[in-house]
């Protein structure tokens, strides 16, 4: 019986391992894809493999792996590979679906600058590749990066400094957005100002008194005040603090009576782990208080 229970275990470990590296290595390749060419692939190929009669994620599947250097029909690695993460992986969303959300219907944008920020409308182009959600995590342990692609041209609008994308509303950020959307009410403060879609999005809720948000970019609050907030339905809700999130969470928070916390102040994981941990520690200032993170499900994956 000894023996089984080892041989049990050692499959396991074999089995930890294998799936750590698929991992990796799925991180890997999608990481050089969306940095380098995200719109590497295109209609015409996509039309090409739908006339086979397949979908056009699973037809954006195979190119992408192809372009991986994966062979999905002889190795049989790779074939594991395709069917644990590709048909989980890839998604084709609905640009009528995204329009609809009643941020995109209510705020529109000019095209203004204010200091080093930038304020205007960017696209992504049809088959273009993106990250539309939070990482997967299924029971075995692997961990499934969710990207997106529209088969038209998608608008969206975004806060540019020193000529880089900031801080934007993309259905990246309005799918990992809508938990901590729900469970918002009575006196919320949220951390980190960006195109003002959370604080839009809770600022119509019934169950949303006030909204006190949090920001220490001048320009960004500017941009904001002058060009966004006329436009909320409950801008009478809306209270702009100009400070360090994390002075405001140490010294004034607790004053607040704060009955949901909101955290959005990074711009991914790679610069979000350190300050996820820092601000979670300030949790224990207010027991009663509901407290939520933007992309924490993804965050908790490098922990």
């Amino acid at each position: 019986m000894m023996h089984d229970e080892q041989f049990a275990l050692d499959e396991k470990f074999a089995l930890d391992e294998k799936i750590a590296s698929n991992n990796y290595k799925v991180f890997a390749l999608l990481s050089k894809y969306l940095n380098d060419a995200p719109d590497l692939i295109k209609k015409e190929e996509i039309e090409e493999i739908v006339q086979l009669g397949v979908t056009k994620e699973y037809a954006f599947s195979v190119i992408l792996a192809s372009a991986f250097g994966l062979d999905i029909v002889d190795n049989d690695d790779d074939k594991e590979l395709f069917s644990h993460y590709f048909e989980r992986m890839i998604h084709k969303l609905d640009v009528s679906e995204y329009n609809s959300n009643p941020y995109y219907k209510q705020i529109k944008l000019p095209t203004i600058a204010i200091g080093n920020s930038k304020l205007k409308y960017e696209a992504y182009k049809p088959y273009e590749g993106f990250v539309c959600n939070d990482i997967v995590r299924t029971e075995a342990g692997r961990q499934i990066p969710q990207i997106g692609f529209f088969d038209t041209v998608f608008q969206f609008p975004a806060v540019l400094e020193n000529n880089r994308i900031w801080m934007t509303v993309t259905p990246n950020e309005i799918e990992t957005m809508k938990e901590a959307i729900n469970e918002a009410f009575g006196n919320v403060l949220t951390y980190g100002l960006g195109l003002g879609y959370y604080a839009f999005m809770v600022s119509e809720k019934e169950q949303v008194d006030r909204v006190t948000i949090v920001e220490m970019n001048e320009d960004v609050i500017t941009l904001f005040r002058t060009y966004i907030l006329p436009q909320f339905q409950h801008a009478h809700k809306i209270k702009i603090i100009k400070g360090d999130a994390f002075d405001y969470a140490e010294n004034e928070m607790a004053k607040g009576n704060y009955d949901t916390v909101f955290t959005d102040l990074w711009h991914d994981v790679s610069d979000g782990l350190e300050m996820y941990l820092k601000m979670k520690a300030y949790e224990k200032l207010c027991p009663n208080t509901r407290f939520s993170y933007w992309i924490e499900q993804t965050i908790a994956c490098y922990l």
